[in-house]
C-alpha cells in the first residue's frame, strides 16, 4: 500500500494553512476589532502550531484507516472524511486554546468562543480542502506513474 510521501504531506499541509489564513485573518480582525497585524501574528502563531500537528494527525489517521480497512486516504468515504475533519479540529482546540489565552490575552470564555468560531470554519474548510486536494493530487498506487513523487511504500501489518 502507498501513503503520501513526506514531501506531499508537507505540500498538502502548507497549502491548507496558507489558504486558511487568507480566509480567516480578515474575518478575525473584523470580528475582534483587532488590527490586521495583530490578527495576522496571532493566526500565524496558531497556524505554526497546527502546521506541526497536522501531518502527525493526518499520518496517524491514515495509518489507522489503512490498518482497519486497507483503504488509502484518497479513497476515503464521505462519512470518514467528516470524522477526519472533526477529529482534527477537536485536537486543534486542545492545542490552541492556551495560546489564545496567553498570547491573545483572552479569558478562557473568549478563547473558547474564538476557538468555536475557528473550529466551525476549519471543520467545513478541512472537509472541502481535502476533498479537492485528493481529487487534484490522489495517492498513487503505481509509483512508476510519478517517478519523481518519491511515494513511500508502507506495508502495515500491525500498529503495535
Amino acid at each position: 500500500m502507498v501513503l503520501r510521501s513526506h514531501r506531499e504531506r508537507a505540500l498538502q499541509t502548507l497549502c491548507f494553512e496558507i489558504i486558511g489564513l487568507a480566509l480567516v485573518v480578515p474575518v478575525y480582525s473584523f470580528v475582534t476589532d483587532r488590527s490586521s497585524t495583530d490578527s495576522m501574528m496571532l493566526m500565524v502563531l496558531l497556524s505554526l502550531v497546527i502546521l506541526m500537528w497536522c501531518p502527525v494527525h493526518n499520518t496517524v489517521f491514515d495509518l489507522v484507516e489503512l490498518r482497519l480497512s486497507n483503504r488509502k486516504a484518497s479513497d476515503r468515504p464521505h462519512w470518514l472524511r467528516i470524522t477526519h475533519a472533526v477529529s482534527h479540529e477537536i485536537t486543534a482546540v486542545l492545542l490552541t486554546c492556551p495560546i489564545l489565552m496567553l498570547v491573545g490575552h483572552m479569558s478562557l470564555a473568549e478563547a473558547l468562543a474564538v476557538n468555536i468560531g475557528l473550529t466551525v470554519f476549519y471543520t467545513a474548510y478541512a472537509y472541502i480542502f481535502h476533498l479537492i486536494y485528493d481529487q487534484l493530487r490522489p495517492v498513487q498506487t503505481d509509483p512508476s506513474k510519478h517517478a519523481n513523487s518519491h511515494n513511500h511504500h508502507v506495508e502495515v501489518t500491525s500498529l503495535e
